[in-house]
């Protein structure tokens, strides 16, 4: 049977990057494929030739057995192609409705006028299949990460499409809200649409597709089928090695030392009386469904919001903050956003500048006021090395990185800093495997070396119980209950999980 997509060849390059090298694929009629690999494997680069936003090098794409060469997305999209990307693309001023019935309105009467109670009901029946329980006429900006990423998968849905791209869809979702996603995947495959699925969540390639591709360093290295196939040896063709997988030890927290603390935090419609401490060396970990006030509780604490009532407490005096500039200048407070492309990163500046930027005022030079280049650069080298950034140069704009080289960004301009709190909220979304144990190892060891107080704020469970000392469950935008002790010795996964569970239910 010939393949609904064929890829023969594919190559592509950027400067300083050849992101993919005479790849050849197959993606069969009424399957899930999966497409896993590192950050820079070529996953999304793929991604974007076989649907015009991009144009290849040489080889040849065929759709149907026909080849194919889309000039744009339009013309991808017309074809019965849809895709959801890294990058949480949404019209922010738009409601849901809009949002995800953008290409095909409803019109009535001679005057084509915009049917909008019949274009909401039909947005209904796709935003609660994705399980996202918001009036369709409430406006997009106001959602949070994981809200917009469910209005874009909305949208995919709402488009009827045979061919449907997801890449790292689940990434700002919650367990359980992965989960739905997977189960609609499974319906839209006996349905005989076709679904290439990116994602570094290993459980999830396992749990959903038929077979599985690895790309490493631009290359095809293998497809198999998922029946028969084990996770070590996935990991295995991923990176190259064996990776081991290990609790990291138990945090040496001073509970004497406390840096942080929130007396009943409230913020109408989105935290209801959160109250906590967080201790020198500690790494505390807020679990909760998207919208259940963990990120809204940690915008409270940054000053990125302001609580109606309640107080924070920074190394035991109260404080009001304006900015996440001021818990900065003021607390030595970071926080690592999950949503890097509309507020962590400046895409268009070089990787060195989005870097150092929180430190340029301690490289500004006496007599001319300006920023020490020769400063910034070795606050970005240390920084590219110490994170093992894969770039071209710290001149190369941060857009051009892969999804998970930008978040190693975001958390290096905190590290620069220095600061004694960090509020990290999804630090590994879009992250690979080898990059993730990376990532897990530096922010355990900030707290376990340096004694930093770190807020963890992940979708991730086992990450977040490899990593936090306890847990603070938030369930309908307050602190449901406490899993203390994760990290004591002899507890398990089940264990703890199950103690999650229960605060969830």
């Amino acid at each position: 049977m010939t393949p609904l997509l064929a890829v023969r060849g594919l190559s592509k390059s950027f400067p300083g990057v050849q992101a993919l090298a005479n790849v050849s694929l197959e993606f069969n009629r009424g399957t899930i494929h999966g497409l896993v690999g590192e950050n820079g494997a070529g996953k999304s680069t793929l991604i974007k030739l076989v649907t015009g936003l991009e144009t290849p090098d040489r080889g040849e794409i065929r759709l149907d057995g026909q080849p194919v060469r889309f000039r744009n997305w339009r013309e991808a999209q017309a074809r019965g192609i849809a895709l959801v990307g890294q990058e949480i693309q949404v019209v922010p001023e738009s409601s849901i409705t809009e949002n995800v019935l953008l290409d095909r309105l409803a019109t009535r009467g001679p005057l084509r006028r915009v049917d909008w109670p019949a274009m909401n009901r039909e947005a209904e029946r796709f935003v609660r299949s994705v399980g996202l329980d918001l009036p369709v006429t409430t406006p997009v900006k106001g959602l949070s990460a994981g809200q917009k990423q469910l209005v874009r998968i909305a949208k995919t849905l709402a488009a009827r499409a045979r061919l449907v791209f997801l890449d790292e869809p689940t990434s700002s979702l919650t367990e359980h809200e992965a989960g739905q996603l997977l189960g609609l995947l499974r319906e839209l495959r006996s349905q005989g649409v076709t679904v290439l699925y990116v994602s570094h969540k290993l459980e999830e390639v396992f749990a959903v597709c038929d077979e599985v591709s690895v790309l490493r360093d631009g290359q095809h290295v293998g497809t198999r089928a998922v029946a028969g196939l084990t996770k070590a040896e996935l990991v295995a063709a991923m990176i190259g090695r064996e990776a081991r997988e290990e609790r990291l030890g138990r945090l040496p927290v001073d509970r004497g030392c406390e840096l942080l603390r929130a007396e009943r935090l409230t913020r109408r419609g989105k935290v209801s009386e959160v109250s906590f401490a967080l201790h020198r060396g500690e790494i505390l970990g807020f679990y909760g469904l998207v919208g259940s006030g963990r990120t809204e509780t940690a915008r409270l604490l940054i000053g990125d919001d302001c609580p109606d009532s309640g107080a924070v407490f920074v190394r035991g005096r109260q404080i009001a903050l304006h900015s996440v500039r001021d818990s900065l200048r003021r607390c030595r407070m970071g926080y690592v956003t999950e949503n890097r492309k509309e507020e962590g990163l400046f895409l268009a500046a070089s990787v060195g500048t989005n870097i150092a930027l929180t430190v340029w005022d301690r490289m500004v030079q006496r007599w001319t006021r300006r920023i020490s280049p020769t400063a910034e650069r070795e606050v970005g080298q240390r920084h590219v090395a110490a994170l093992d950034i894969k770039c071209a140069g710290l001149d190369e704009p941060a857009g051009n990185l892969s999804g998970g080289n930008q978040q190693k960004i975001c958390l290096a301009k905190w590290l620069a800093a220095d600061c004694d709190i960090l509020l990290i909220d999804e630090p590994t979304v879009g992250v690979d495997i080898g990059a993730k144990e990376h990532l897990h190892r530096l922010i355990w060891e900030l707290a376990a070396q340096q004694g930093k107080a770190i807020i963890l704020i992940s979708s991730d469970m086992p990450e977040i119980i490899k990593l936090a000392s306890r847990i603070l469950v938030f369930r309908d935008q307050r602190i449901a209950g406490e899993v203390p002790d994760v990290d004591a010795p002899g507890r398990t996964y089940a264990d703890i999980s199950a103690a999650i569970g229960r605060y969830l239910n």
